[in-house]
């Protein structure tokens, strides 16, 4: 028998490299797919049970899955090169829409974040930043030397802060925080000194009196009120939070088992398949569950972080870093504000949460990731 295994393992490896090469003609990172299935899965398993075991909610779910993966592919084929001479027209496009927002947007449930432009349906020029940012900003020090001189660094931040304080205005506290920390996160891959950083950050402090007093509105500082405290108004602010934190203790060590898990099915748990899905997947399937979803998350940032490194230029690693951990900033400050570990901002579990545009921009990032690995130089030999 062992030598009948021996004699398979040429075939076997030549059918893994076969595929491989298949995959790499369509542009294809096929690990990081099969990881993306997996948390696509799971999402939709999950969303059964917080929506109320809702067949129409989960086709729906499936089917902006289907389109997300068709975009993916899409943007997979382009060249690198393609995205970087892109990258100053895309972010310029998306400030002009912003400000179109702030002038003649399309409102809803007390926010201005949308665009209704004739024969289209509407959108959140915001979406197209969370994209925008980071690629403006690998374009801009990618022609430069790295680190950066302290100029650059400059006109970086102001890159970063014209989208963050016009989304801000809409309001949109969680997207226009989640860009602000895309656009950092390229300056921190470009090589900024940490004594710019701390300085920044000192900055950053001696600013948030003024920041709480003239640009919060009052339900984001009644969000922050209610994170240092949540028991100040058990029925009122809190009452997410503390049913969060309720459903998640219950749950225990494995869980209560699929579809039995009652701070949701009772409605107990408001937003149970949009912002505080995770609660429901920590109710149902434990602290085990959760340990396995949050590797889950691991193994793609892992996998995206080794596509940032094997990039053929700067370019492509700054890029490439930044939509990685990007990623990583949605799942975990999600995570963090349902257990209670930071204030509430509204941003989705990825590829958990019910929703339509975040998965599409998610997915968007994705296949820029899979152009940035599969679009590699051939060197000579």
């Amino acid at each position: 028998m062992s030598r009948d295994f021996l004699r398979q393992l040429p075939r076997a490896s030549h059918a893994f490299q076969r595929r491989q090469h298949i995959l790499n003609r369509l542009h294809i990172d096929g690990w990081l797919l099969l990881l993306l299935f997996l948390l696509c899965g799971v999402g939709l398993l999950v969303l059964y049970s917080a929506g109320d075991q809702s067949i129409a909610t989960v086709q729906r779910q499936a089917t902006r899955f289907g389109i997300a993966l068709g975009v993916m592919f899409v943007f997979a084929q382009i060249n690198p090169h393609h995205y970087r001479r892109w990258s100053p027209w895309l972010y310029g496009l998306g400030v002009l829409m912003l400000i179109g927002v702030l002038v003649m947007g399309v409102g809803a449930k007390g926010a201005q974040r949308w665009l209704a432009i004739p024969g289209l349906p509407r959108f959140q020029p915001s979406e197209i930043m969370k994209v925008a940012v980071p690629m403006a900003l690998a374009a801009y020090f990618a022609d430069r030397y790295l680190p950066p001189r302290m100029k650059h660094v400059g006109l970086g931040l102001l890159f970063i802060l014209i989208p963050t304080l016009l989304i801000a205005k809409q309001p949109d506290l969680g997207t226009s925080l989640l860009i602000c920390a895309s656009g950092v996160f390229v300056l921190l891959f470009a090589g900024i000194q940490w004594r710019w950083v701390f300085g920044f950050a000192g900055l950053v402090g001696a600013f948030l009196p003024l920041f709480w007093m003239f640009l919060m509105k009052e339900y984001q500082k009644q969000r922050v009120l209610t994170f240092l405290n949540p028991e100040s108004d058990l029925h009122g602010s809190g009452w997410n939070i503390i049913q969060s934190k309720i459903a998640i203790g219950s749950g225990g060590l494995d869980g209560k088992g699929w579809l039995q898990g009652t701070q949701s099915h009772l409605d107990f748990l408001p937003e149970s398949h949009t912002d505080f899905i995770i609660a429901v997947f920590a109710e149902e399937f434990g602290f085990v569950g959760v340990l396995g979803l949050l590797f889950l998350y691991l193994l793609i940032v892992t996998r995206c972080f080794f596509i940032a490194a094997r990039a053929d230029d700067t370019y492509g690693r700054l890029l490439a870093g930044s939509l990685t951990l990007t990623f990583f900033f949605y799942f975990f400050v999600n995570i963090g504000m349902v257990t209670g570990l930071l204030p509430v901002v509204g941003l989705p579990l990825p590829l958990i949460s019910y929703g339509g545009t975040s998965i599409v921009t998610l997915f968007v990032g994705f296949g820029i990731l899979m152009s940035i690995q599969t679009h590699k130089k051939v060197l000579p030999r």
